[in-house]
């Protein structure tokens, strides 16, 4: 990967399907990408953003817009999206990831290869889906998450899903790919990232790997509240990665530290 000097080279913008790293947000990564821009290509005012948010313990495509390529953010968004999602029963979190701790276990009498089967035609289609609390979506011009760390610092509740509306989402198909005692270890990184993982030792839990083909707006940890929901047992999402978006798929991404090395040059 090289870019030339000049920014005006490229007169439809730069699309950088970035493989995002765990633990980083998405603004981290457009912070970092927008200021080796800037440096790489002499021009202060360079517009740089992304075509859709991923979680902070969420892997895989995050589209980054440079220059001109800005304007076609809001097109990509709309895209479908695919994912592989690690959905963890037994327990719950109040996040519905692994950013805050397991707040209450659940058995596991309900949870079977046949039964995760058997409930997942029931979320394909349009539907309306609630957002987590701990989200980046605006209430009153607040990030929820904001106003869920808030509530969690105080000791209050974070359940009260009426703070949300619901959004009208699609999920177009979902696929098990793996059902697995235990839960997957969190991903290893080099330590940059500042989102915490909380600690799951300890409790009797099952995880099952499931693809998703959903539209813009999808929140897979909604997906797995609701599909705890449905089997009688409480799940969270322990893994997640976007494997397609806006036309890429993940064999296309790039790592960060590659863009970085170009942008240097």
């Amino acid at each position: 990967m090289t870019f030339t000097k000049n920014i005006e080279d490229y007169p439809d913008g730069i699309i950088l399907p970035i493989d995002k790293p765990y633990r980083w947000t998405s603004a981290d990564v457009i912070r970092k990408v927008k200021y080796a821009a800037i440096r790489h290509f002499g021009k202060k005012n360079l517009k740089v953003g992304h075509a859709g948010t991923l979680d902070p313990l969420a892997t895989g495509i995050l589209l980054v817009c440079i220059g001109p390529a800005t304007r076609k953010a809001e097109e990509l968004q709309k895209s479908r999206k695919e994912y592989v999602a690690g959905i963890t029963f037994g327990a719950t979190t109040p996040s519905y990831d692994l950013e805050k701790e397991i707040d209450r276990d659940y058995p596991l009498d309900g949870v079977s290869r046949e039964t995760i089967l058997k409930a997942l035609p029931d979320f394909i289609g349009e539907q309306d889906q609630v957002a987590p609390l701990f989200s980046a979506k605006s209430v009153d011009g607040v990030r929820a998450y904001e106003t869920a760390r808030k509530l969690f610092r105080q000791g209050l509740s974070v359940e009260d899903s009426s703070m949300l509306q619901t959004n009208r989402v699609n999920i177009y198909g979902m696929e098990l790919l793996s059902l697995e005692e235990g839960a997957p270890q969190p991903i290893t990184d080099d330590g940059r990232g500042r989102i915490r993982v909380a600690d799951i030792s300890g409790h009797g839990l099952r995880t099952a790997h499931i693809k998703v083909s959903c539209s813009k707006g999808t929140y897979i940890r909604s997906l797995a509240r609701d599909l705890g929901e449905a089997l009688g047992s409480g799940a969270f999402l322990s893994s997640l990665r976007r494997t397609a978006n806006g036309g890429f798929t993940i064999n296309e991404a790039v790592s960060l530290d590659d863009v970085m090395e170009a942008l240097i040059e």
